[in-house]
């Protein structure tokens, strides 16, 4: 009986209300929302490295500034601007790795440098199968610093230590 009462009464109240509309706000705590942020480097970093692995340099430039810089082992010392010279190592080497590259990025640490700036420094391990199809792993000490415009980031500046891009024969 009771069931049967508790039904008709929604049923009532079903009849006399049209619509509801209910808003969660959700407020994170400061902590909260930093780590949030902290993530999104991490996650866009990590994103930055599969399209490197995977030799995708469409995916790789819409990560990267077009005036990206880099200091890195394969530019010898030397600032690069843009990313024409990356361009060379996706087209001749990356595209071609036929074995899976797999990267580990190691302690990262994202500085945030107010609301549209953030640095991450980290050490990169890549593991690879060489032509004798023997395992090996390769380190490299990276920071990037990445700028969000319309509210997506971008690389914008890199400095590598370490082992070049390309796995070693």
């Amino acid at each position: 009986m009771f069931r049967l009462l508790c039904f008709w009464a929604l049923a009532s109240l079903q009849k006399t209300i049209w619509h509801v509309s209910v808003q969660v706000t959700c407020v994170a705590s400061g902590e909260d929302t930093v780590q949030a942020r902290k993530q999104e480097i991490i996650k866009a970093t990590e994103q930055l490295i599969e399209a490197i692995n995977t030799g995708d340099f469409e995916a790789y430039t819409k990560i990267c500034d077009p005036g990206l810089t880099s200091f890195e082992p394969e530019a010898l010392g030397n600032l690069v601007e843009g990313t024409d010279f990356h361009r060379f190592y996706f087209e001749n080497a990356l595209s071609k790795v036929k074995n899976p590259i797999h990267t580990i990025l190691l302690n990262p640490h994202v500085h945030l440098i107010g609301e549209d700036a953030a640095c991450i420094a980290y050490i990169r391990l890549t593991q690879y199968i060489d032509h004798g199809g023997a395992p090996r792993t390769m380190q490299s000490e990276e920071t990037r610093i990445w700028h969000r415009r319309d509210g997506k980031w971008q690389n914008i500046h890199f400095h590598r230590s370490g082992s070049p891009t390309v796995p070693a024969k």
